[in-house]
């Protein structure tokens, strides 16, 4: 077994370096009382700290664990880890000027920025499309898991695609130009009421929802994987494997369902907290439908389990 930081080095050693970030923002969050758009300066900043280092950290054991294709996908890991070091110094370093760094073009500095973190973007993105990839031939020593790893990383690679929703300039920006193209919040400008620590929008639609629940697909199916394989040693109905991978493809779906909602909500420009109408019931649909799947998978699963084993030669 390679030691946790020979997974991926340049990937791990981006993880170290989002430790060191997260710890660097959440003293800026206590000695810096600026806010940006009516938010901490030093939030945003530590949001990406640690969700890159959970990045980091997953796509550095997959492709250590690769069994095929590992050379390529080492590069393409390489790549997005120099991507993500990118991103990350425009964002800690706007925060430090006090000033936004997504869709900022107000002045020819902020506009530089903004176009060298949307090309880390991109590059971020194809390098993700090629490990991808490679993820689908990566075979755990469960078929649940396996499947939800690739379902997950999968669910993600849309999750980041999704982030390109918010990068043109709404309509009110081009009626009035303030230094602004790009938003996440749909029909309200950028800044209102938010969630507390995530800021997600509770007057209007945001597109970071989307973004956040799709992009961190890629840790939550595995870990849910990884939970029913624990249960499955604790509690006979999920002890096999099959059972399992069914609940993993329900849990999928159910996931699938659920971005897909939450994208069209925000785009709809509905806030997350107040759904009605379609959306609402859409919310209701997927729970219940998701929960009685999951019943049925167990039930049927108990039964067949129960059923006497037929000895060879026996006849009905």
């Amino acid at each position: 077994m390679k030691s946790v930081f020979a997974w991926h080095r340049p990937l791990m050693t981006v993880a170290a370096l989002m430790v060191v970030s997260t710890i660097v923002c959440l003293i800026g969050l206590l000695v810096d009382q600026r806010q940006v758009l009516g938010v901490d300066t030093w939030l945003k900043p530590l949001k990406f700290s640690l969700s890159i280092l959970l990045y980091s950290v997953t796509w550095a054991w997959l492709i250590a664990h690769l069994p095929r294709f590992r050379r390529v996908a080492h590069t393409a890991g390489t790549v997005i880890a120099v991507a993500l070091i990118v991103e990350q110094v425009a964002i800690v370093g706007a925060a430090a000027a006090g000033t936004t760094s997504h869709f900022n073009v107000s002045t020819g500095l902020a506009a530089a920025v903004w176009g060298i973190m949307a090309v880390s973007i991109t590059v971020l993105y194809v390098g993700t499309f090629v490990t991808t990839i490679a993820v689908f031939f990566l075979r755990l020593p469960t078929a649940s898991t396996t499947i939800a790893v690739r379902a997950g990383a999968l669910i993600a690679l849309v999750g980041m695609g999704l982030a390109y929703l918010m990068t043109g300039p709404t309509a009110a920006q081009l009626h009035d130009f303030q230094g602004i193209a790009g938003a996440h919040t749909v029909g309200l400008a950028d800044g209102g009421p938010g969630l507390p620590l995530l800021g997600w929008s509770t007057v209007g639609g945001d597109l970071r929802i989307p973004h956040f629940i799709g992009m961190h697909a890629l840790q939550l199916l595995p870990l849910f994987a990884i939970a029913l394989g624990w249960l499955g040693r604790h509690w006979h109905a999920v002890a096999d494997d099959r059972v399992r991978l069914r609940l993993v493809v329900v849990a999928t779906a159910v996931y699938a369902a659920v971005l897909v909602l939450v994208t069209f909500q925000a785009l709809a420009g509905q806030s997350i907290v107040r759904p009605d109408g379609l959306f609402l019931a859409g919310g209701w649909i997927i729970a219940v439908g998701g929960v009685l799947a999951a019943i049925a998978v167990v039930a049927v699963g108990t039964h067949s389990g129960s059923r006497p084993k037929m000895h060879a030669g026996a006849t009905a």
